[in-house]
C-alpha cells in the first residue's frame, strides 16, 4: 500500500481510483467493511482502491486539552488499512484551515481535483466540511453532475445485533470490558509503543516488566490484565498491569508487561500487547512482599484466563 500526505502527489496510474473515506479511527468491522466495498467495486472496474483519511483526529484538533482517546494512533491504523488490500492511502493533514473549507471546496478541490475520484464510497453516518454541512446526499448530488459514483454503506450489526462503534468501543475500553471490546473491535484492543526503561523493581521482585507508555492511545481501565505481547512474530502470554502503581513511586500512567517464561532485552524496541482479559483493578498493598504475592497469584489467573480463551 503507498501512502500520499499531498493527493497531488498521486501518480497517474492510481488516479481515477475507487476511495472509502473517513477517520476510520479502530478499524473495526464495519470500517473493514465499507473499505472492502469499496476495494470489490475498484476490483471489479478495473480501478485503483484507496482510503482518504485524516490526520490528527478532528476532535485532538477542537478539542486538544480532551484526555487520550485514539483506539489506533496513525503507525497502527496505518498497519491496519495495509492489511486490508488497498492500493494506497491518502492521509490529510487536519487542521482548523481544513475544517472551515466547504464540502463544495472538499468536493472540487480534492476528490474530483486532485484525486480525480471515480466513485466515492462513505459510511451512512458521513458528515463533512465546515460545520459538518455536507453529506452523503450532498456527495450523491456532487456526483451526478460531476461524473463520479457514490455509494454509501449501512451500519453493519455484530453477531449479537450490536452495532460496531468507536465510541461503544471506547466506552467498553475506558471500562475495562475488553473481551467486549474484542468482539466489536473485530480483534483484542492492542497497545504500541517503544520499550522503555524503568527502575527495574519489577526485576527485583522477580518479574521482569517491559514499560509502555500509552502517548494518545485510550486509556483502559485501571488494573491488571491477562495479556499478549507479540516478540519475533509469535504472540507470547503475558500478564498487564496498567495504572499509576499505588504501592510504589508514581511515574505517571504506565503500563508494565511481564511476559511469562522470557528473558530477552526488549529496551527501546517497539512491542506490541493486546489485552485478553480484566482481572482485578488496580490497588495499594502495605509493603512489597504483600505486593510480589498479589503479582504471583495474578500471573496464576492469567495464566489460567488465558488458557481458557485459547480453547474457546
Amino acid at each position: 500500500m503507498e501512502l500520499f500526505e499531498n493527493p497531488e502527489a498521486l501518480p497517474p496510474p492510481l488516479r481515477g481510483g475507487v476511495i472509502a473515506v473517513g477517520n476510520f479511527d479502530g478499524v473495526h468491522p464495519g470500517h473493514a467493511q465499507l473499505i472492502r466495498t469499496a476495494i470489490d467495486r475498484a476490483r471489479a472496474t478495473g480501478k485503483p482502491a484507496g482510503v482518504l483519511t485524516f490526520e490528527p483526529h478532528p476532535k485532538a484538533v477542537f478539542k486538544p486539552d480532551a484526555a487520550p482517546f485514539r483506539l489506533t494512533p496513525w503507525p497502527v491504523k496505518r498497519r491496519l488499512l495495509a492489511e486490508l488490500g488497498l492500493d494506497f492511502t491518502v492521509r490529510l493533514t487536519f487542521d482548523r484551515g481544513f475544517a472551515s473549507r466547504t464540502a463544495e471546496e472538499f468536493i472540487d478541490g480534492t476528490l474530483v481535483g486532485q484525486i480525480g475520484v471515480s466513485h466515492v464510497v462513505v459510511g451512512h453516518d458521513f458528515c463533512f466540511g465546515r460545520g459538518r454541512a455536507g453529506t452523503g446526499e450532498t456527495l450523491i448530488a456532487a456526483g451526478v453532475s460531476k461524473g463520479f459514483g457514490v455509494t454509501r454503506v449501512a451500519a453493519v450489526k455484530g453477531t449479537e445485533g450490536e452495532t460496531y462503534s468507536s465510541s461503544r468501543i471506547r466506552h467498553l475500553i475506558a471500562e475495562g470490558d475488553v473481551r467486549a471490546a474484542a468482539r466489536l473491535l473485530g480483534r483484542p484492543f492492542e497497545i504500541e509503543a517503544v520499550v522503555e526503561s524503568g527502575d527495574r523493581l519489577g526485576r527485583e521482585l522477580g518479574f521482569p516488566t517491559a514499560n509502555l507508555r500509552l502517548g494518545e492511545t485510550l486509556h483502559p481501565a485501571f488494573g491488571i490484565y491477562a495479556a499478549q505481547a507479540l516478540i519475533d512474530g509469535r504472540w507470547r502470554d503475558a500478564v498487564v498491569s496498567l495504572g499509576v502503581r499505588p504501592t510504589v513511586a508514581d511515574r505517571g500512567v504506565l503500563v508494565e508487561v511481564h511476559i511469562f517464561d522470557f528473558s530477552g532485552d526488549l529496551y527501546q524496541k517497539p512491542l506490541r500487547v493486546r489485552l485478553i482479559d480484566y482481572l482485578r483493578s488496580e490497588a495499594k498493598f502495605p509493603d512489597l512482599d504483600s505486593l510480589k504475592r498479589q503479582i504471583a497469584e495474578d500471573c496464576r489467573v492469567a495464566r489460567t484466563r488465558l488458557a481458557l480463551a485459547a480453547a474457546s
